[in-house]
């Protein structure tokens, strides 16, 4: 919401907010001359606006939603908001169930280091997101806003003069990626995720066919790329009148990847390969430079200059983010909340940094999100940290469920299934509770990670702090 707001103010919009509490952001927004109130009742609603945009986290019996329907104004959700932004644009959109902002972070930082002028909006801040990868960091921010036109002098091929881009992550939850307009798009996995909203995996594969629906006829310039493997192309593209790439690491595949000792290559329809070396590590960050390359080379962007973007970009927050160090134990924080994540970002850990070899643990405090999520897949998640020395389990993060589901399943239920895999686990709370269990703990070579969507990253700079105030 705050990018978006940033984004509609950059475009000369008059912009107001608020919210239920001040925190960085709305401090941030207020740097810019983004007014931002802290009263959620219906006098509150200001008289001079025309339109009206609600979070998710909003609900329909919101007072100012009261009020503004009550006046007869329009209210859009924040899909709604975004896909009315993609309308007369080259719209770019990534969908899939894992990696959507660090994909788009990456493809955001690229375009611009490719002169292209994109306007951005990623789901986490980036301090390279505003100048492109290439440039020195500004500002942690979530948006850029870019030019109404692509620069015909720097784009290839086609694209120079047509709709500036707008690049935004195209989210399944709640189907509201089907708000989106997009010109091209991406879709790199689909899995089971949101069975509350959606009930079975057929459902979230049958979700993502109407997205791609979505996309134009190739006449119109509409490509999709999508996953070789993992993302049901077969059922996804059926009758689709775009263009369609795959990319994997299956040689079968139209974009070739290749993962190997830190670097990445993709080989292109074409036959020509491109390379890069990340900073983030594992096969899953690799597939998501690879499928930001794509889309990046799909919309004109020069491949040598997308490929040294990715050399030097540095990441976002939340997303293997290195919070610090504390008497020789390395702090990291990360977004990932569902088993694959899991896995796939413990696994990258363990093959790239292995504590083990300086006589280290890697120690996990993982907070699940939400009570349909834990529920519907504690299995999958009991299987999810094999490569952990240790996780600990706060209690779970309680967002959208209804009362009756928070009673249908705890932490201990998680802790349960690990134990009975042979994964030292317990479950404490609260937070600062683990805290000192870490101090306790932690010796000089572990790796700790906190990883969860809630605000378990409160526990690794607890633990730096506590170091501080000896």
């Amino acid at each position: 919401m705050s990018a978006l707001a940033r984004m509609l103010s950059g475009a000369g919009m008059h912009v107001q907010g608020c919210d239920s509490t001040p925190s960085p952001v709305t401090e941030a927004l207020k740097d810019i001359k983004i007014n931002v109130s802290f009263s959620e009742s219906a006098d509150a609603l200001p008289d001079d606006i025309d339109v009206v945009l609600a979070s998710a986290a909003v609900r329909p019996e919101h007072p100012m939603v009261i009020e503004a329907t009550n006046r007869g104004l329009s209210v859009l959700s924040y899909p709604e908001a975004l896909g009315a932004c993609m309308t007369g644009r080259t719209g770019v959109a990534i969908a899939g169930t894992h990696g959507k902002s660090t994909t788009t972070a990456m493809l955001g930082c690229a375009l611009t280091d490719a002169n292209l002028d994109p306007s951005v909006i990623v789901g986490a801040t980036c301090q390279q997101l505003e100048q492109g990868a290439l440039n020195p960091p500004t500002n942690r921010i979530g948006c850029r806003v870019g030019s109404g036109v692509i620069p015909a002098d720097t784009a290839r091929d086609e694209w120079g003069g047509k709709p500036g881009i707008l690049l935004a992550e195209a989210c399944e939850f709640n189907r509201s990626f089907h708000n989106l307009r997009p010109t091209v798009a991406s879709i790199s996995s689909i899995e089971a995720d949101h069975l509350d909203i959606y009930g079975s995996l057929d459902a979230v594969v049958e979700s993502f066919a109407q997205f791609a629906q979505l996309i134009p006829n190739a006449e119109q310039g509409g490509k999709l790329i999508i996953g070789h493997d993992g993302a049901f192309r077969r059922e996804v593209t059926a009758g689709l009148k775009c263009d369609i790439e795959t990319i994997g690491f299956n040689p079968g595949a139209d974009w070739v990847v290749g993962y190997q000792d830190g670097i990445t290559t993709v080989q292109s329809p074409d036959g020509q390969t491109h390379s890069w070396n990340l900073s983030l590590p594992g096969e899953h960050n690799a597939m998501n430079s690879a499928v930001a390359f794509a889309l990046g080379r799909s919309v004109g962007g020069d491949p040598d200059l997308l490929a040294k973007s990715f050399d030097a970009f540095s990441g976002l927050d939340r997303r293997l983010q290195l919070l610090g160090s504390r008497n020789g134990v390395k702090v990291i924080d990360d977004y990932g909340h569902h088993p694959t994540e899991i896995d796939a970002t413990l696994r990258a850990l363990r093959m790239d940094q292995d504590p083990s070899k300086h006589g280290g643990r890697l120690i996990c405090v993982f907070q699940p999100h939400q009570h349909s999520r834990t529920r519907f897949l504690l299995d999958e998640f009991a299987t999810s940290f094999e490569h952990a020395d240790v996780v600990i389990v706060p209690h779970i993060y309680f967002v959208r469920d209804s009362e009756a589901e928070r009673h249908k399943v705890n932490s201990s239920d998680l802790v349960d299934r690990l134990r009975a895999r042979d994964v030292k686990a317990m479950h404490l709370y609260p937070f600062e509770a683990i805290i000192e269990q870490l101090e306790n703990m932690c010796r000089p070579g572990d790796l700790l990670v906190v990883m969860g969507a809630g605000p378990v990253w409160q526990v690794g700079q607890g633990f730096l702090d506590a170091g501080l105030n000896r």
